[in-house]
């Protein structure tokens, strides 16, 4: 596929498979909306708004799917053709809700689910004006202030992603994916975080790991957030092995599947290779057998190995004279 179709099957599939903006606000920002009154006909027409948003990208995320697989039997459409094939269908949505803000202007989740919709597409810049607009009119609303946060911690300024994660923490303090994307983007953004809260790098690393810490004592099985937070001690010089250990081993606890255990195996054998715990990284090595991960254990055997035979050589008792004649 060309780079617009790469793009797009990684906005609507893979950033958010195949999640629509009715489900967005609620997946990624784990904020449930509250339907005031089932009945008005402004929120049936709103309701209706995102179930056609929902259809929408579905058959969008449908359309690539199986022409990825024609393509395996060259059977695919040319790229062209599909392109404008999913821009016309994302058009249809896209005119639905001009259509429902230009009558109703001041519905704050309308234009919230409006920029989550643009932000899918990525016309990242429209998508900002309308969550900005749907702070303004509804400042109460966590999930405006998280989106824009996620906006601004890639588009920049990174100080307003600062400032607007903790405005959705302080709104909904019993949220984890707040204190999740605040701790990854204290932890991406050091030298900036640095600036905004007055700390050195080492109290950057403790902020970033205090809040991940937060989120996964609300949510202590989501098996994504504990991996984060183990992944995290990697980047942290020098190396904290007997905290990243202990991290490893709440994944483990976590994993669900004999895939993510492994995958936690291969992070505690290079994790105690760090550490000097040779035997330990050896039994966790032991552990993987999917060839998932067979580069990854390959690499870190050889590195097992000579670790060992350097610890064998330094702890080998010196040679006698009569070794030498």
């Amino acid at each position: 596929m060309n780079n617009f179709l790469v793009g797009l099957l990684s906005a609507l599939v893979s950033t958010n498979p195949p999640v629509a903006v009715s489900n967005f606000v609620a997946q990624t920002t784990g904020v449930s909306v509250q339907i005031p009154d089932p009945n008005d006909p402004v929120e049936k027409a709103y309701q209706k708004l995102l179930e056609d948003d929902d259809a929408a990208q579905e058959e969008v995320d449908k359309w690539i799917r199986d022409n990825e697989a024609l393509g395996e039997k060259e059977a695919a459409l040319p790229d062209a053709t599909l392109r404008a094939r999913v821009v016309q269908r994302l058009d249809v949505a896209r005119k639905a809700y001009d259509e429902f803000l230009q009558r109703h202007p001041d519905h704050a989740r309308a234009r919230l689910a409006y920029g989550s919709f643009l932000m899918d597409i990525g016309e990242e810049a429209d998508a900002a004006k309308e969550m900005e607009r749907a702070r303004e009119l509804d400042p109460k609303n966590p999930a405006a202030w998280n989106n824009l946060a996620n906006y601004y911690g890639h588009r920049s300024p990174v100080e307003k992603a600062f400032e607007y994660y903790a405005k959705a923490i302080e709104l909904s303090p019993d949220e984890p994916i707040y204190y999740q994307n605040l701790a990854t983007t204290v932890y991406l953004f050091r030298p900036a975080a640095m600036e905004y809260y007055r700390i050195n790098e080492q109290q950057v690393f403790d902020r970033a790991l205090e809040l991940y810490r937060k989120a996964m004592k609300l949510d202590p099985n989501n098996f994504v957030l504990a991996s984060d937070y183990a992944q995290s001690y990697y980047g942290i010089k020098p190396p904290r092995t007997d905290a990243a250990i202990a991290a490893w081993e709440e994944v483990l606890k976590a994993a669900s599947n004999d895939v993510e255990r492994e995958g936690v195996y291969i992070h505690l054998a290079r994790t105690k290779l760090t550490a000097g715990r040779l035997d330990e990284a050896r039994t966790h090595l032991g552990n993987v057998t999917n060839e998932l991960y067979a580069i990854m254990k390959k690499r870190i055997s050889k590195n097992l190995e000579e670790k060992e035979k350097k610890a064998k050589e330094t702890t080998a008792p010196p040679a006698s004279d009569a070794d030498n004649k």
